[in-house]
């Protein structure tokens, strides 16, 4: 009598459809985005990667290696909340008591300008808008 084979044979994997939560939004692709970042930061790679898999187009700029000024920061800022820019894991904004007392918006920016690491990141600038950190909801409404 022969030997059954322990290994059945496979069959074609089906064709897997894409859900509007795996599909790219049709508006991300290609979407040109500028992208402050710190390559280091856990987020903005996470965000990267999210970003990366939508297709959008980033233009990045390493915040470490091209700080941004007082004058581009007051202009990123604009009308915002200041206080939302503070990166509250950062050392400086925890020795300062930042969260307690925060700094005026001028202290702020300048403290920003010097350390960029005091900066939130990932900044994503798109059309007008802004998301801060690793948002995903930010992200899709861009």
């Amino acid at each position: 009598m022969p030997k059954k084979s322990a290994a059945k044979p496979r069959k074609k994997a089906a064709a897997t459809k894409r859900t509007p939560a795996t599909a790219t939004s049709k508006s991300a692709r290609g979407k040109s985005v500028q992208f402050l970042q710190k390559p280091t930061c856990t987020s903005c790679r996470n965000a990267r990667a999210y970003m990366e898999k939508k297709g959008f187009d980033l233009h990045f700029r390493d915040l470490d290696k091209q700080r941004l000024s007082v004058a581009e920061l007051e202009a990123l800022i604009g009308d915002r909340d200041h206080k939302d820019f503070l990166n509250t894991r950062n050392e400086l904004y925890r020795a300062k008591n930042m969260k307690q007392n925060p700094p005026s918006r001028a202290e702020a920016i300048r403290m920003m300008a010097e350390t960029p690491n005091l900066i939130r990141r990932p900044v994503i600038i798109a059309g007008g808008r802004i998301v801060l950190g690793f948002d995903q909801d930010g992200i899709n409404s861009i």
